[in-house]
């Protein structure tokens, strides 16, 4: 049996995804379906894949709707291996700007909407410079795993933080020595991390701080996907452990540039602890149909 499957590309930063409408929760696709689509030689081609479907119509999001009643749709996002994921920091904007684009979801510049993730609610503030995503209250998270990577020559400890999905940063001395690793092939993790992890390896600004705001460089490679142009909760985590190492002084708003474009991250303080949030474009670039068994 075959489906027509309407879609809509999209990207954030680079950070390109597959995202299709299915607010009933009908038509959920194996993980081999969506390989499919997110394969750049067969498929559509993408980073990952994005379902648009209301919390109540999935158990997740039954979840999101107990922690938010107003979190009336969950993004229901999967790596470009099929494998699904708990968050996406540049997919969350641009799930948003599609929701809104698509009449799916009534948002006015300065206004909020709630949204339901495998790592739960997370508040999308919409603006004139594009959307900022409150990604929680972060962690430092799974130690300092020892990190070798192809054409980087001697291994490097590793910092674990989760902003709701598993992270370990990794500095590098040069400018140099982060372009020429080779993040087509996935680092290796002593001891490795129990969910797997995204793993970013960040270089600092020299001057490091301009004018209050932090500047990093950073690379990735994300489990499921590979190597991409950029991570929106990997540049989080990248700025996070940036100002860790830095001590005490160390700013709360960074300039994060990755090879897709610049991100930003503010730390804030909240009621349950210091949350971390992410802006940044969000685009819809096109629309077609893919006919898929």
């Amino acid at each position: 049996m075959t489906t027509t499957l309407n879609f809509t590309k999209g990207h954030g930063t680079g950070n390109d995804f597959v995202l299709y409408s299915d607010p009933d929760g009908d038509l959920d696709l194996s993980a081999s379906q969506i390989a499919f689509i997110a394969d750049r030689h067969f498929g559509v081609g993408a980073d990952g894949v994005i379902r648009a479907v209301r919390s109540r119509n999935l158990p997740a999001g039954e979840a999101a709707l107990a922690e938010d009643p107003a979190a009336e749709w969950f993004m229901d996002y999967h790596n470009a291996d099929g494998s699904p994921s708990e968050m996406c920091g540049n997919g969350i904007r641009v799930y948003v700007k599609y929701l809104v684009e698509n009449g799916l979801l009534p948002l006015g510049s300065g206004e909020t909407a709630v949204i339901g993730t495998r790592a739960g609610v997370r508040d999308v503030l919409s603006s004139a410079r594009g959307y900022q995503v409150d990604l929680g209250r972060w962690a430092l998270d799974g130690g300092e795993p020892l990190v070798s990577t192809s054409n980087v020559k001697v291994p490097r400890p590793g910092l674990g933080i989760n902003v709701g999905n598993p992270h370990v940063v990794v500095a590098l001395s040069s400018d140099d020595e982060l372009d020429g690793a080779d993040l087509a092939v996935a680092p290796e993790l002593v001891p490795p991390a129990s969910a797997g992890a995204n793993v970013e390896f960040v270089v600092p600004g020299d001057p490091l701080v301009i004018d209050a705001v932090g500047h990093i460089r950073m690379r990735v490679h994300e489990r499921g996907s590979g190597e991409t142009l950029s991570c929106g909760t990997g540049a989080a985590a990248a700025a996070l452990a940036v100002r860790h190492w830095a001590g005490a002084g160390a700013p709360s708003q960074w300039r994060v540039q990755v090879p897709g474009g610049i991100l930003g991250v503010r730390m804030f303080p909240a009621e349950d602890g210091e949350h971390v949030a992410l802006s940044g474009p969000a685009e819809l670039v096109y629309a077609g149909a893919l006919t898929i068994d």
